[in-house]
């Protein structure tokens, strides 16, 4: 055979080391084990029917990191008997494939049938996924793959119509919960303060080996730092994604950045223009002082004036053609409208919401309605069934519609204020709110 980190001939039930990750120390040896994938796994479900039948078939499991699709794999040939046989399709090829058809025959001439794993299918050519045809038809071998991406797209049409795609879900918090539990019985020494466990959930986005991966971390740092009680500072620390930058520039420069910004907040041109000439006769790059003028125009204005933000655009490529000095000019006309502007930091703050609310929440699945099905395989799923084409409606507005995932709540995120266009745009809003709210009383 291959390398061990190719063909894993493990067997699948058998007990980890205790040395080992704890997410593989927590691996499910039945399906009972198996957190999530309810709508697969439960009575009468897809998945579990598959299994309670006997019999064999090949699949395709389709569903972000972190899910369970190795899980189910290995779980399928332990319930059937079978010899396991994983290929890790970013390690291996055709030569691979040759070699576990070869112990696939073996396998059949004992009388014991064969299960081939491809891990990350997807990243097979067209020719390597080709290679398992005729074995799949002739019935030599069960082939199951995994994938994160789209089977419809990534896997060769051949292939993909011998096999029955089984779409895995993100695990939600209850169930991050429930498999959080477990895990700390395997770390008696890690005690979680009050909402750590709702922080991690977060954290972890639905992906159970990424949960038990920060929990083992957390525990590492917690046993170095010889904290008892771990609350949600500690974890903010200890599972920092990314360092501070380092600020290369002098308090002076940063000072005169801030009091140019505050100038042009606070609407007051004359001031605006002091200190963007005071930086420029200082030194500083205009293309950098070119690049906060956006900022501002996107900040502090927004759609308020929309024009501000093109005009800031358009003044940063008029400096690219002239240079210095005559392009100057162009940053001074935009950093004027900009102080004159109407002024609104709705879409900043919209977006800081928005932000602050997707990362503290898990993915959520985007609604069947609103997915685009371009494939029979999305269409058989029901992706795009029911959808409201917005231009076939009065005014062009589906009245009552709702965009948000199913589980998500309706949000407020941008507030319009009344000034310069967002009046407008207000006006507008509350229109299109009066025409859901019609159309929920009907």
């Amino acid at each position: 055979m291959s390398t061990p980190d190719l063909f894993q001939t493990d067997t699948p039930d058998a007990a980890p080391d205790s040395n080992a990750p704890l997410a593989e120390r927590l691996r499910p040896h039945t399906l009972a084990d198996v957190v999530g994938q309810a709508h697969l796994l439960g009575s009468g479900k897809p998945l579990k029917l598959a299994f309670d039948s006997g019999k064999l078939h090949s699949m395709v499991l389709w569903g972000p990191p972190g899910v369970g699709k190795t899980t189910l794999a290995r779980l399928t040939a332990q319930a059937f008997g079978a010899d396991f046989i994983a290929i890790s399709a970013v390690l291996s090829g055709v030569k691979d494939i040759r070699e576990a058809v070869e112990r696939a025959r073996a396998n059949r001439a004992m009388g014991r049938a064969t299960i081939v794993f491809v891990d990350e299918v997807h990243r097979f050519n067209k020719a390597q996924q080709d290679a398992f045809l005729p074995h799949v038809e002739a019935g030599l071998f069960t082939f199951i793959g995994a994938t994160t991406e789209n089977p419809s797209f990534e896997v060769v049409g051949a292939l993909l119509s011998r096999a029955q795609v089984y779409v895995l879900k993100p695990l939600t918090p209850d169930e991050l919960g429930e498999l959080m539990q477990r895990a700390l019985k395997e770390l008696p020494g890690l005690k979680l303060g009050e909402g750590v466990d709702t922080l991690l959930a977060a954290y972890a986005d639905g992906d159970a080996r990424k949960l038990l991966n920060l929990l083992e971390q957390l525990d590492i740092a917690a046993r170095t730092a010889k904290v008892e009680d771990v609350d949600a500072a500690f974890v903010e620390n200890a599972l920092a994604q990314s360092l501070r930058r380092f600020d290369k520039g002098g308090e002076v420069f940063y000072d005169q950045i801030s009091a140019l910004h505050k100038s042009v907040r606070g609407s007051d041109p004359d001031a605006s223009l002091y200190w963007l000439v005071r930086m420029l006769d200082g030194g500083a790059d205009p293309r950098y002082l070119g690049r906060r003028l956006i900022r501002m125009a996107s900040e502090d204005i927004g759609l308020a004036d929309p024009r501000a933000l093109r005009l800031a655009l358009d003044a940063v490529e008029t400096y690219e053609r002239l240079g210095s000095p005559e392009g100057e000019l162009a940053l001074a006309e935009a950093c004027l409208y900009l102080a004159c502007a109407a002024k609104s930091n709705a879409v900043y703050v919209a977006y800081n919401a928005a932000r602050a609310f997707v990362q503290a929440h898990p993915s959520n699945e985007v609604p069947i309605h609103l997915r685009n099905a371009p494939t029979r395989l999305m269409k058989e799923l029901g992706y795009g069934r029911a959808y409201r084409y917005a231009h076939d409606e009065p005014d062009a507005y589906v009245a009552g519609e709702r965009y948000f995932p199913e589980n998500v709540p309706e949000q407020a995120f941008y507030q319009p204020t009344p000034r310069g266009l967002e009046g407008r745009i207000a006006e507008k809003l509350a229109h299109l709110k009066k025409l859901d709210e019609e159309a929920g009383e009907t």
